[in-house]
């Protein structure tokens, strides 16, 4: 591709590379529009748990080997581990190069402190019950099979797309009040840490809002994830944004339409 984007910050999370709900393609002319000078990959970015040796397509494997080749080209790459590739803790605080695999990070942006984390630690049914997760994650993926036959339909008869998952979340109360619930957690103890920031990914949320109590505020972000949302999250001259890459026909897609559909979800000066 021609002029990239240049980012300080880079950060996406719950890619889930060897799903069929991963949005591979997608993601590759994300990257392609972008030059980042920092990547964070906030966990679940390969799904260890759900691995199928006979389902990953080549589009999965070019990701990697984006990821491989802004490593060597000069932008700084962090894996952040996450429940769905917890194997790789094992190799936590491992350093490449420019690549270095971490369960958690902080880092100071202009003057303010940033606490990065997946966000797992929070999910009490994934810290006593990892099959009942696990079985959970399978349903998740059947529900997105499910969904994609659905919107081939609603496509067909000229009718908009629809998601399933996005609408069983919104009116289920608990999975309401564990979002809630989560970003709550998350941002007591960023503020308790003095951290200005705290940015996780886990619950395919993707969000950017100010949080406030009795001892402080803090920014809190949620990169969201590459199954439903196709989010990212950008940090450059002092500003967070929330991105989304917009569902186009991927055989149609060209530069200009890529560089001009990448949408402003949230943007959020700090101060």
């Amino acid at each position: 591709m021609g002029r990239k984007r240049k980012i300080d910050l880079l950060v996406i999370s719950d890619v889930h590379l060897g799903t069929f709900g991963c949005h591979a393609k997608e993601l590759l002319l994300y990257l392609d529009s972008v030059a980042p000078k920092k990547l964070i990959l906030n966990g679940d970015f390969i799904d260890i748990w759900q691995f199928r040796k006979r389902y990953f397509p080549k589009s999965h494997l070019e990701v990697i080997k984006k990821i491989i080749d802004l490593s060597t080209s000069g932008t700084e790459v962090i894996y952040i581990t996450g429940n769905h590739d917890e194997m790789l803790r094992k190799f936590s605080e491992t350093f490449m190069g420019s690549f270095s695999i971490v369960d958690k990070l902080v880092l100071e942006l202009d003057g303010k402190k940033a606490w990065f984390f997946h966000g797992d630690v929070f999910d009490v049914s994934i810290q006593n019950a990892k099959w009942i997760a696990k079985l959970g994650g399978w349903g998740y993926d059947f529900l997105i099979l499910l969904n994609r036959f659905l919107n081939w339909c609603l496509v067909r008869i000229g009718r908009k797309k629809y998601s399933l998952s996005k609408k069983i979340k919104s009116k289920v109360k608990s999975a309401m009040k564990f979002i809630d619930d989560f970003e709550k957690t998350a941002t007591d103890l960023a503020i308790e840490n003095d951290y200005k920031y705290v940015v996780c990914g886990h619950i395919h949320q993707p969000r950017i809002v100010r949080k406030t109590n009795k001892k402080g505020t803090c920014l809190y972000l949620n990169s969201g994830d590459w199954i439903e949302n196709l989010t990212a999250l950008e940090y450059n001259d002092k500003r967070w944004e929330l991105i989304r890459f917009p569902e186009l026909d991927i055989k149609q897609i060209n530069e200009p339409q890529l560089l001009t559909a990448i949408t402003v979800l949230k943007r959020s000066k700090s101060k």
